[in-house]
């Protein structure tokens, strides 16, 4: 059958005119054009590595910077009995959970050791016995007699665990302490115990009960304490005019004379309530100056993060100008600036910061100095990649045209060409202030730099004081080194998903 025939068995209605009374044109797209960022986040947005690494890194600046404004501590605040102390937040370690309690691990401990620790708990009324993780037994011979000895591995809270400890104050600063105590109802101050009553020692604060010759605790018949407060009227250092341990009837002594002061016994977790207005609360734990290292981290990354956008900036704007003008010009031009380069690059970045160190730091500042150290040899590769965009797109029909018009040589440069190399060369300082991080966080973890009297922390003091201490307080390693971790990776996971999503070649491109 013919197709003439097909057609005529459609029938005549089906068929009209299209646009009978109207011009013929393109249509309009109905479709949104997309522009070149807009294209650039699509594609960037595809890259799962380099999105999730902006969060953390969000994450991570948010903190640097909100951190040390809601902790209620300072860098300046420091306090040594709590230092290289682990993390501790009371609410939590009181639910008994495991975490945030303060626990250290002590080992080799006998029954003598228990009892100490029990009588802090005791006479303060904070606990610092956790719990028992370990015991073992052993058969030892004494005096001709096989006995059992048997020692535990115990885990005590840090803050409870100091107890009580000595402290000398003038006449006014112990009436303002007794006030205190009066206002608020909590015991700072306890008994004084004479040294020739505990065995003689005057270094043991914690033994207010009676000992044997070994200083072991004497118990009573039911296996309680026996205090050994002193009741010496002649030996009271000043009068004491406030709230009492229980079962005190007014006898006991609360001081005594010392150099023309006032020595007394005293709680000192309670103490820290008076001195600063609230508990000991560390998120993170403390480092080895007794600082907060929750705030420390936040301050020290500020500064980092702060410092290295800094460089980045200066070093973009010079070794963009430098670039355009070897790339633009070319010839001798390129060459002698090209040897410049190679002078300026083969100086060890290590020997340029130490001189100026020495030498330059102290005319302008430990920090002036640590940033012309940056600077000195920081912009050259990003010299070397403007150039590269430059000799890229100078011989492109759209500067040609151009300089045929009669566009200057400034105008060419940085109307023109630059623009069109601008996503490149931001992408890259992405690269670029990682890189930054790291170095000024190595001077300042060997010393060669001392940037703690400007900033307050730095992520490198935090590095080196926690390794000085990673045995005994893992904690005040593990927290920085794990923010600088984070920090680093994805801050190059960003910068390549950056320099990936800004590459004109794939504009366009689907996966």
């Amino acid at each position: 059958m013919s197709n003439n025939t097909n057609y005529e068995k459609i029938p005549q209605e089906k068929f009209e005119f299209v646009q009978l009374n109207s011009r013929i044109h393109d249509t309009k797209l109905e479709t949104k054009a997309r522009g070149y960022f807009a294209d650039a986040m699509l594609r960037f947005r595809k890259n799962k590595s380099s999105v999730v690494a902006a969060w953390i890194l969000l994450f991570l600046v948010v903190y640097a910077f909100f951190a040390p404004m809601i902790s209620p501590y300072t860098v300046s605040m420091k306090d040594n009995n709590y230092a290289n102390s682990p993390a501790f937040v009371r609410p939590i370690a009181d639910l008994h959970l495991g975490i945030l309690d303060g626990a250290r691990t002590h080992g080799s401990q006998n029954e003598t050791s228990l009892n100490y620790w029990k009588g802090i708990g005791v006479e303060t009324g904070y606990d610092p016995m956790i719990g028992i993780v370990g015991e073992t037994s052993e058969m030892v011979k004494v005096r001709g007699q096989m006995i059992e000895r048997k020692t535990y591995t115990i885990e005590t809270n840090r803050y409870y665990e100091i107890g009580i400890v000595y402290r000398t104050f003038s006449q006014e600063e112990f009436e303002s302490l007794q006030k205190w105590q009066n206002e608020t109802g909590i015991q700072v101050i306890y008994p004084y115990v004479e040294p020739a009553d505990i065995g003689g020692a005057t270094d043991q604060p914690n033994l207010w009960y009676e000992v044997d010759e070994k200083g072991a605790a004497k118990l009573d018949k039911n296996g309680n304490f026996v205090p050994v407060y002193s009741t010496r009227k002649e030996i009271e250092g000043a009068p004491y005019d406030s709230i009492r341990i229980p079962g005190d009837d007014g006898s006991y002594i609360y001081s005594t004379s010392k150099s023309g002061a006032v020595q007394a016994r005293i709680c000192y977790y309670n103490y820290y309530q008076y001195l600063n207005g609230m508990e000991p609360s560390y998120l993170f734990g403390t480092n080895a100056l007794g600082q907060d290292l929750f705030s420390a981290i936040g301050i020290g990354a500020r500064f980092s993060i702060i410092f290295a956008v800094l460089v980045s900036a200066i070093n973009l704007s010079i070794g963009a100008v430098y670039g355009a003008v070897q790339g633009y010009y070319g010839g001798w031009v390129d060459m002698i600036l090209d040897r410049i380069c190679d002078v300026l690059s083969g100086v060890p970045f290590v020997v340029v910061t130490t001189l100026f160190q020495l030498h330059l730091a102290q005319k302008v500042g430990v920090l002036v100095s640590f940033l012309f150290a940056f600077v000195l040899t920081g912009w050259i590769g990003m010299a070397a990649l403007t150039r590269k965009q430059f000799y890229r797109f100078k011989g492109l029909e759209f500067v040609m045209a151009a300089r045929t018009l009669g566009a200057s040589d400034r105008r060419l440069m940085f109307k023109h060409i630059f623009p069109n190399a601008l996503g490149t060369i931001i992408t890259s300082c992405a690269l670029i202030i990682p890189s930054t991080i790291s170095s000024e966080t190595n001077m300042t973890y060997l010393g060669i730099v001392d940037l703690n009297t400007f900033a307050g922390a730095t992520i490198g003091t935090l590095l080196s004081s926690g390794q000085a201490n990673m045995t005994t307080a893992p904690h005040a390693m593990f927290w920085p080194s794990l923010f600088f971790a984070l920090l680093m990776i994805s801050f190059n996971l960003f910068g390549n998903g950056l320099r990936d999503a800004f590459n004109p070649s794939t504009r366009g491109a689907e996966d």
